[in-house]
């Protein structure tokens, strides 16, 4: 870059014109690629993999954004870094998408077959798939590209199923029949994480099974289930049912008598203290009948039509639901109804059917002792999670786990490798095994969990299970970084297999990563969930286009703290691309006026006060964001930056840098300045990456602010002394508050910012302040007293006192008719606010953070008009 372009940065930022050109430029020159044969500290972080399916939304936003900045900071303190990316093959979502493309030509899976269905399906990936992967490099995401995995590529694949043998040999994966969560019409089983639990209005009956002394009432919200009912449970020690324990009542509209059973599962002060057992569509009931041995009859197919012998044999189970209330009501067994009855039912995530629990044939891993390892590994120490409060969380669920179906009824995934013959055999293949041939052998036709190649994620993406250098360097893991929604889901099966396929190694390097930093959801400016029902989505790509990726990462990561949920809206992204722009004023006033980066700086004799606060502060601040990256901390990371930047860099030490530049201290201060302003966004770099490496490469002529050194490093080779200077922040202290009780004076005489006053400075020689005359009337507009000098006001603070001649310089009808009209304003928003918090409704429905903020805004108007009022009457002529 030439001298001449580095001092010629335009006018204004223009976020579209430089990203796309930086992010291409990182790339091309590899800054983002890792060599595992690097001397240096490795940290690495593996990407939660998006699904192929999948386009960027808040959440990845709001991810990416805190992963960007951890690894683009320790790659400019030196470390080896690898950020690697990749992507899920998303079994259900794409084989959604694929077959919504084959419909459209009225066409199916079964028209194609499996083979061809799966070859369409790599065509549609090829083709269409990994539209995220373009929205990463938007963002800024700095990963290794080269590096780039698809849990379904030839490497991974070979890792699915090398760990699927290993625990199938060791007994830890089993086939058996157990209630699941099946989609209808899907077709599949689905995992826990794949089911979302919305309420909904149902219906609550009461229905009396047996006659006279012989009958109790149960409560249910699916009648139709009763038909497969085999038993009525109560609790052992309920004397309401003990003569009933062990005997046989009828069944209504069955023609069957089932048992009364004893069980302590049922809760006698729930409802009837009495319940229903359906072993085949129900998970408790399944419990209760394996206790008890009681049969399970599957009354409805694998698409939710009644299969059960009578009446309602064919009817789709929501048909089937009022035909069987009309008939148990014709029959006199329904006892009371509940209509609506809001409750939570499954629904499939992907297609939004109802679940139904189902039993099923399926694959299981025996969980166990992996769950007992992946919470060892927490509560020894070998795995933090962060924040700490969270870890309670995470022993709920790996200290109560339930095996994990792991067998999914869909053609594109990886398929379970296991064969059966004609006459019962199975054999489970590995990798370079050869299946058993012969037309009476058939392979499994179910393909694994997607979670189940996920889980496998951080060891089977560097090379596992060969011993690759990346895996030597790389694992464990450094961080990982997601929601803690998925804290169960996804970390906690991660641990599990990594602990499990590492087990020969130390066991402090067998865990896959060393934190496990949790974030919240990102949600609405008040708080509220987004949903497209709410219409308070928020597009991420939007925001892009809009303001630039480095406003929309600094309002993500602004607004974030560990754990928590991360509020947003558009008033705040606009202010955080109003701080880029700062920014950007900052270092082209700074290259304008000559500001230079210089190899050192003079020693504190030969800097002015301001030079030594604004270093002072650096230091200070500099030294704060190294400890809160370290604690995760990204919200108080912007803050800090920004205020030091706004409040500190720009509103004051730029103001006395413009006094002190005409001066003899001038060469200096454009040394500090651009010290700083070079030091400041270096800081700020691993959040808003693209606006920093433009003003850096223009400020210092340098190639590329991705691999400078960080500039903790710069601090920590400085002196003690030179890093702290309290008595400099003493001075520029009392300074400031001088500075701003004489600008308060003026606003509330109505006096425009850039209107000269002339003013008479007295105590100053005696005071703490005495070398600041030139910068006080600077900063303040304050001209020099001339022969004709009358003072109509004063203002006094630090031991200064100023005099003012605001005589000629007020037009006083025009300064009552502002006043007055600003007045009006307040107190009509003090009315609004009154009148909402007067409002029961209002204060009983609000969210609570909306009405503190009506309460602050009452306050806020009180003082206004506390304000107002006392400078209407001090205006001539006043009537107030």
């Amino acid at each position: 870059m030439t001298e001449d372009q580095r001092t010629q940065l335009p006018p204004q930022y223009a976020p579209g014109e430089v990203e796309a050109r930086r992010y291409d430029d990182w790339v091309a020159r590899g800054l983002f690629a890792a060599d595992a044969a690097a001397p240096a500290p490795a940290y690495c972080i593996v990407i939660p993999p998006p699904n192929v399916t999948g386009s960027l939304h808040m959440g990845h936003a709001l991810d990416h954004t805190f992963m960007d900045a951890l690894i683009r900071r320790r790659r400019m303190q030196g470390y080896t870094t690898l950020w690697l990316p990749g992507m899920d093959h998303a079994g259900i979502a794409t084989q959604n998408v694929v077959e919504r493309e084959l419909a459209k030509d009225g066409l199916s899976r079964h028209d194609l077959g499996r083979e061809a269905f799966v070859a369409r399906v790599w065509q549609w990936k090829a083709e269409s798939g990994g539209k995220i992967l373009g929205q990463m490099r938007r963002l800024g995401d700095s990963v290794d590209w080269s590096r780039e995995r698809f849990t379904m590529d030839e490497g991974l694949s070979r890792a699915v199923q090398t760990i699927f043998k290993r625990l199938y040999d060791d007994g830890l994966i089993y086939r058996a029949e157990r209630i699941i969560n099946w989609c209808p019409r899907c077709l599949t089983a689905l995992s826990d994480i794949e089911v979302d639990h919305n309420e909904v209005d149902g219906e609550l009956v009461s229905l009396r099974y047996g006659d006279g002394a012989d009958s109790v009432v149960v409560a249910t919200t699916r009648a139709e289930t009763m038909l497969g009912d085999t038993a009525v449970a109560v609790h052992p020690d309920d004397q309401r049912y003990a003569r009933l324990i062990g005997r046989d009542i009828e069944l209504p509209l069955s023609g069957r008598r089932i048992p009364v059973v004893a069980d302590p599962h049922v809760d006698p002060e729930f409802g009837t203290g009495a319940v229903k057992v359906t072993p085949a569509h129900d998970p408790d009931d399944f419990e209760i009948g394996r206790r008890h041995g009681l049969p399970s009859r599957t009354i409805m197919d694998e698409r939710g039509v009644i299969t059960a012998p009578g009446p309602f044999q064919g009817l789709d189970r929501f048909e089937a639901r009022p035909a069987v209330l009309a008939a148990l009501r014709e029959d006199g067994r329904v006892v009371a109804e509940i209509r609506p009855y809001v409750h939570a039912v499954g629904h499939c995530s992907r297609c939004g059917t109802v679940v139904e629990p189902r039993l099923s044939l399926q694959w299981f891993v025996k969980v166990e002792p992996l769950a007992k390892a992946a919470g060892d590994a927490v509560r020894d120490g070998r795995v933090r999670i962060h924040p700490g409060d969270l870890a309670a969380r995470y022993f709920d669920w790996v200290d109560d786990m339930h095996d994990w179906c792991i067998s999914r009824q869909l053609w594109w995934g990886h398929r379970i490798p296991v064969w059966y013959s004609a006459d019962g055999q199975v054999r489970c293949v590995g990798p370079g095994e050869e299946p058993p041939a012969g037309a009476d052998w058939h392979q499994d036709p179910d393909v694994l969990d997607t979670w189940f190649s996920s889980a496998l994620w951080p060891f089977s993406t560097l090379g596992w299970p060969d011993d690759t250098a990346d895996l030597r360097r790389f694992y464990p893991t450094s961080v990982l970084v997601t929601g803690y929604d998925i804290l169960f889901f996804w970390v906690a099966r991660m641990m599990m297999f990594g602990l499990y396929a590492m087990k020969d190694a130390d066991p402090a390097q067998a865990v896959p990563f060393r934190v496990v930093a949790l974030h919240g959801l990102v949600r609405d400016q008040y708080g509220r969930k987004m949903s497209k029902s709410r219409g308070n989505t928020v597009d991420p790509l939007d925001w892009i286009d809009r303001f630039g990726a480095d406003a929309t990462r600094f309002t993500l990561a602004r607004g974030s703290s560990p754990g928590g949920d991360v509020a947003v809206s558009e008033e705040w992204v606009t202010g955080a691309r109003n701080f880029c722009n700062k920014l950007w004023n900052a270092t082209r006033f700074a290259l304008l006026n000559g500001a230079q980066v210089p190899a050192g700086l003079p020693d504190s004799a030969g800097l002015t006060v301001a030079d030594r606060w604004i270093l002072s502060r650096l230091g200070a601040v500099t030294a704060e964001v190294d400890a809160l990256f370290e604690d995760y901390e990204f919200g108080k990371i912007c803050e800090t930056l920004y205020h030091f930047a706004w409040d500190e860099v720009c509103d004051w030490y730029l103001e006395l840098a413009k006094a002190a530049l005409p001066g003899p201290a001038g060469q200096t201060t454009r040394e500090v300045l651009g010290y700083v302003l070079e030091a400041l966004l270096r800081l700020l770099h691993p959040v808003i990456p693209f606006v920093t490496e433009e003003l850096w490469t223009a400020l210092t002529g340098g190639d590329t602010v991705v691999t400078a050194p960080w500039p903790g490093q710069r601090l920590a080779a400085r002196s003690a002394a030179d890093r702290h200077d309290p008595a400099a922040e003493a001075e520029i202290a009392a300074l400031m508050r001088l500075v701003t009780e004489v600008r308060r004076f003026r606003s509330d005489q109505g006096l425009r910012p850039g209107q000269q006053v002339p003013a008479a400075l007295s105590g100053l020689a005696a005071s703490a302040l005495a070398g600041h005359e030139a910068a006080i009337r600077a900063l303040l507009r304050l001209s020099a007293p001339g022969h004709d000098f009358r003072p109509t006001a004063s203002v006094a603070a630090e031991g200064v006192t100023v005099d003012l001649d605001t005589a000629g310089v007020i037009d006083v009808g025009a300064e009552r008719r502002r006043v007055e009209k600003d007045l009006a304003a307040a107190r009509a928003e003090a009315e609004q606010a009154r009148r909402k918090l007067a409002n029961e409704s209002f204060l009983a429905r609000a969210p609570g953070e909306v009405v503190a903020k009506t309460r602050d805004r009452l306050a806020a108007a009180e003082a206004d008009i506390a304000r107002l009022s006392a400078r209407l009457s001090t205006l001539p002529g006043d009537t107030a």
